[in-house]
């Protein structure tokens, strides 16, 4: 079966025991995307699998379901794991435990995530206990490897998820490591948004005539971007909490993530919007995993409204109840917006992205019309008139259920004793107003909003953007460094080395943990003895450098700085201006 055979199936077609349909239709999934319809059968019928495919096409379930599937035809169940699934992060890794166990909750399947950042003692002792799947990543599983405390003797089945991710963070020796400790038949399976030479050359010795299938970028964005209605606010950066205020208070959302570039911007963020009556929740890298959990679990039980989070500590995240996505700060690449805005629209399910974009920032949502193939509204904020009219009608819709769905027969002798003083018009007029005044209708806000709305410079009749218009350049090999500005990219000089012991992976990790950006927007890497080179986004680079130099890699306090001599043409160049001027 091929992608394009994958329309009208059902699970039930793919083969699945009645355990794991029942887990399915209990969890509301009526029928396989296409991504499942190819996978499960290929995995069931033992082939290993090569799979291009981005979040939010359901690679969770493709992988999981045939892997709890061949634990259903077990006589016996091993001490050992059956199956190894690595991910890139812990939060993925959580988040695919938690999936594989709920699938496989008819068939008391254990599930154990490993992940660094846990006390390694608890992970000891729930895989002493016995283990069908362990979910975890490449660092954290070579270690219980070393330890002797996960045997991969008796593995059937082992899931390379999001693997792009894993060598963009560095992993490729540990996956190495791991893939070489394989028993001879094991099944190998990958899943990856892309599939660069260096996935192919790690994993040739490894996977065996795999069966391949691809989920391109251009059909994902034409069959979900329908549901994800996408527009955007130009605002100046000082009226962004205002702005974002007042578009909650519009838009009420019934749950919503609000992304920021770092996670001093998510405290800040998260403070201001609780001081204003939000119920809002940080989410980022500085948080123990417990922690997340609980933040999470909030908003999924409707006891907090939204989670301010970073890109990384929000990755993997599925909230079935997620209606907006809302971009505080434009993302730093055209993907990493995708990815955001993948979180809603979901499994038929309409959702709302809305960006607040800086006027020199109008260029990066032109890179993302580029690649998603659609127009971003550029909309006009909302006013305190459109605020008073959101009110009105949340009013009027609360008291509609009242009057459809209430006994009024205990109130009649109120009205009946008013209506002897007052007109039955202005009882129901002070009843609104008093109800309107107890109810968690929208709030009559007398803060207005001076212009936020910024025009977007018109272009020149060569059709280049005015001087001094920023724009960021996200390609990670970047070659030109610009000063620090909000162009191209900037190489920052860290002190430390090979002397110390640090590799690429070390600083990759403590970039995108620490500044909580996406480890692809980080560009070329070069370590020397007692120092390295990065290159990173010019827009963001103060921000990454304040969290790095709170920050320790291997014990060794971490010193970054912009590297000057990236700048050496423009101070000759200014050397001489200035010589001119004399």
């Amino acid at each position: 079966m091929d992608l394009e055979e994958s329309n009208n199936i059902s699970f039930a077609d793919l083969g699945l025991c009645d355990e794991l349909q029942k887990s399915l239709i209990d969890l509301g999934y009526e029928e396989p995307t296409p991504i499942q319809a190819v996978a499960i059968p290929s995995m069931i019928e033992g082939s290993d699998v090569l799979g291009q495919a981005a979040t939010g096409t359901g690679k969770t379930a493709a992988f999981a379901l045939p892997i709890l599937q061949r634990l259903s035809l077990k006589n016996k169940k091993s001490n050992k794991p059956m199956a190894l699934v690595l991910a890139p992060t812990r939060e993925l890794a959580v988040q695919v435990s938690e999936a594989t166990h709920r699938y496989g909750k008819f068939l008391n399947a254990r599930v154990v995530p490993v992940y660094g950042g846990q006390a390694i003692s608890r992970q000891l002792k729930s895989l002493s206990m016995g283990v069908d799947v362990v979910v975890g990543t490449p660092g954290r599983i070579l270690d219980h490897l070393k330890r002797n405390s996960l045997s991969l003797n008796d593995l059937e089945t082992v899931v390379l998820d999001e693997a792009d991710e894993m060598l963009d963070m560095g992993f490729a020796e540990e996956i190495d490591a791991i893939l070489a400790k394989l028993p001879p038949k094991c099944q190998v399976v990958l899943f990856s948004a892309t599939l660069p030479d260096k996935i192919q050359g790690l994993i040739s010795g490894y996977i065996k005539n795999p069966v391949r299938f691809q989920i391109k970028k251009d059909d994902l964005l034409k069959n979900t971007s329908p549901l994800v209605t996408e527009k955007a606010y130009i605002v100046q950066r000082s009226h962004k909490a205002l702005a974002l205020g007042r578009v909650l208070d519009v838009e009420l959302p019934q749950a919503s993530i609000v992304f920021c570039r770092t996670r001093d911007e998510v405290d800040h963020l998260t403070e201001t919007l609780n001081g204003r009556g939000y119920r809002a929740e940080a989410l980022h890298g500085g948080m123990t995993q417990e922690q997340r959990d609980k933040v999470v679990g909030r908003l999924r039980s409707n006891t907090a409204e939204l989670i301010v989070a970073t890109d990384v500590a929000a990755r993997g995240l599925d909230i079935e109840q997620l209606t907006h996505v809302f971009n505080y700060d434009v993302p730093s690449s055209p993907e990493a917006y995708v990815h955001r805005i993948g979180r809603v629209g979901r499994a038929g399910k309409e959702g709302v992205a809305i960006t607040f974009a800086e006027p020199r920032e109008h260029r990066l949502l032109v890179a993302i019309e580029r690649l998603t193939k659609k127009s971003i509204k550029i909309d006009k904020l909302p006013t305190l008139k459109d605020l008073r009219v959101k009110r009105m009608e949340a009013i009027e819709s609360r008291m509609r259920t009242v009057l459809e769905e209430s006994d009024f027969e205990q109130f009649q002798v109120v009205v009946d004793r008013l209506s002897e003083e007052f007109d039955i018009v202005e009882i129901a007029l002070a009843a609104i107003q008093s109800f309107a005044n107890t109810s968690n209708a929208v709030p009559d806000s007398d803060e207005e909003l001076p212009d936020l709305m910024q025009k977007i410079p018109s272009k020149d009749s060569k059709g280049r953007e005015p001087k001094g218009y920023g724009s960021q350049n996200t390609d990670r090999k970047t070659k030109s460094f610009s000063g620090g500005n909000d162009r191209g990219a900037v190489r920052l000089y860290i002190n430390l080395g090979h002397n110390e012991g640090v590799r690429p992976k070390d600083l990759v990790g403590a970039i995108a943990n620490e500044a909580g950006i996406n480890s692809r927007d980080i560009g070329d890497i070069e370590i020397k003895g007692s120092f390295s080179l990065v290159e990173v986004p010019g827009v963001i680079a103060n921000n990454i450098i304040s969290a790095l130099n709170k920050t320790t890699i291997k014990g060794y306090r971490l010193k970054a700085k912009v590297d000057q001599k990236s700048f050496s043409g423009k101070q000759d160049s200014d050397r001489t201006r200035s010589k001119r001027r004399r």
